[in-house]
């Protein structure tokens, strides 16, 4: 399948929160600039959905999929259930004046809400027997559920804009009720292969059933799956994501809203950094098919319409080195290891400290080793890492292991390669009686790393914000003091 008409092309993808702003979409989206055709629009659940269905993406609280997971009390799930079918019931009552239509748009979900609900009775009955198990059947479950959060919105989004006249069509790839299961790329070409872009504009689920199970490789990041992969089968010119901010030089909320600078241009380099952090402007396997098939990705923020946003592609480099972004990680564990046998034997104790971490699902943002010491700098739970130290202890008996908490400032730029920078930002923490516990940069030059205290996060971004980046005009070089 390809852009047979080798027009502009772009596949967008519409971000939760800016879902839940119809008017915004429409207008600052969809009919914006002019013709809302050549265009396909990937979308995810309104904002709060898929916490509600599976489970919040920062607290854990559980949603319908964790309750019916534990079963701690056996009816939770079910009322859970049914609350957010209320839920979903009244966002249609916010969108649809029409009565028929709204009637028609809670049938829609209502059936599959009800069907959901069958089912999962049936699986629970069924695991009673002791020949069948619950955990078995969990990513089944888990895509199941996360499947109907997106097919709400995107049969919404599709018949509201068929009454604004214009040609939307609802385009299911959830694989509800479907007889056999495909590969994503069948799957995709089977549902878009006879779209005629320049007529019909196709409104898509952000989640696609197929032989692949993109939550078991990506869990909440399928929907950034999805829209790589339509935008490289269909040959797209452009892919967009629209989101509720612009992507900035650093939070706003801690350098200022008045000091942050939208980044307008960087490379996928930069997006893999990122996405390290936690921070991701797109899932780093959708930015590898993307910049594989050399397609430009903008992140654009949906209540700034003008902004031509911030555009990644493969090759960028900033016309002057300069630093681009400060980001980092609050909350992080240093889990030091010490062995005065490990002379010569990095590799074997590295390979122990990582394949446990990663058993533990412990994240690993990076790491340093030196003669008989290494060093992981981990994204996880005080728990999990308490479990992961008493493992590697019993692995190596006569290691010296000890954990701290650290957080983390990361300056970042597609060209860092400026004589003194590192020095430079040094002084600016000492400056803040912030004390740097490690640090790390490479012969790349696109990102220097400094561990400091964790009370000390705030401080870090603010100082490193302040003489980095608010210090010169961007798109001129640093001046070298």
């Amino acid at each position: 399948m390809s852009n047979t008409h080798k027009n502009q092309l772009s596949v967008e993808k519409i971000g939760g929160t800016s879902m839940s702003d119809y008017p915004a979409v429409r207008d600052n989206i969809i009919l914006y600039p002019e013709s809302p055709y050549q265009r396909i629009f990937v979308v995810s659940a309104y904002g709060g959905i898929t916490n509600d269905l599976l489970e919040h993406k920062k607290t854990d609280q559980p949603g319908v999929y964790g309750l019916f997971a534990n079963d701690d009390v056996e009816d939770d799930w079910r009322i859970a259930l049914d609350q957010l079918s209320l839920k979903l019931n009244k966002i249609n009552a916010d969108l649809f004046d029409d009565d028929e239509l709204r009637a028609k748009a809670n049938a829609f979900i209502d059936e599959r809400f009800a069907e959901t609900k069958q089912l999962l009775n049936h699986l629970q009955d069924l695991c009673r027997h002791g020949h069948f198990s619950l955990e078995s059947h969990l990513l089944t479950v888990r895509e199941l559920l996360a499947s109907l959060g997106e097919a709400h919105s995107a049969w919404n989004l599709a018949h509201l804009l068929q009454q604004e006249g214009v040609n939307a069509r609802f385009v299911d790839l959830t694989g509800w009720q479907a007889d056999k299961t495909l590969p994503l790329d069948e799957m995709i070409k089977a549902h878009l292969g006879d779209v005629d872009f320049t007529r019909v504009l196709p409104i898509v689920t952000g989640y696609a059933h197929c032989q692949e199970n993109l939550m078991h490789t990506f869990d909440r990041g399928y929907s950034e799956m999805t829209f790589s992969r339509i935008a490289v089968l269909c040959e797209a010119t452009e892919a967009v994501i629209h989101k509720e901010y612009h992507l900035s030089s650093a939070d706003p909320k801690l350098v200022g809203e008045e000091n942050v600078v939208p980044i307008g241009k960087t490379n996928y380099d930069i997006a893999d950094q990122l996405a390290n952090l936690g921070m991701e402007a797109v899932h780093p396997k959708a930015a590898q098919g993307l910049r594989q098939a050399q397609i430009p990705l903008r992140i654009k923020n949906t209540f700034d319409p003008g902004h031509h946003g911030t555009i990644f592609t493969e090759d960028y480099v900033s016309e002057f080195p300069q630093v681009e972004i400060i980001a980092g990680m609050q909350h992080l564990i240093a889990l030091e290891v010490f062995d005065q046998e490990m002379m010569g034997q990095q590799g074997h104790y590295e390979k122990i400290l990582i394949d446990t971490s990663n058993r533990l699902k412990c994240q690993v943002i990076t790491k340093d080793f030196n003669a008989n010491t290494i060093t992981l700098y981990l994204s996880a739970s005080l728990k999990k890492v308490k479990r992961l130290s008493e493992q590697l202890q019993q692995a190596l008996p006569t290691a010296t292991i000890n954990t701290s908490k650290v957080a983390l400032a990361s300056a970042m730029g597609s060209d860092m390669r400026i004589k003194g920078l590192l020095a430079k930002a040094v002084q600016t923490l000492f400056d803040e009686g912030i004390n740097v516990e490690a640090i790390h940069q490479n012969t790349r030059q696109v990102e220097m790393q400094f561990f400091v205290n964790e009370t000390d996060f705030e401080k870090a971004v603010k100082a490193l914000h302040s003489k980095l980046i608010e210090v010169h005009n961007h798109g001129k070089a640093i001046c070298e003091h």
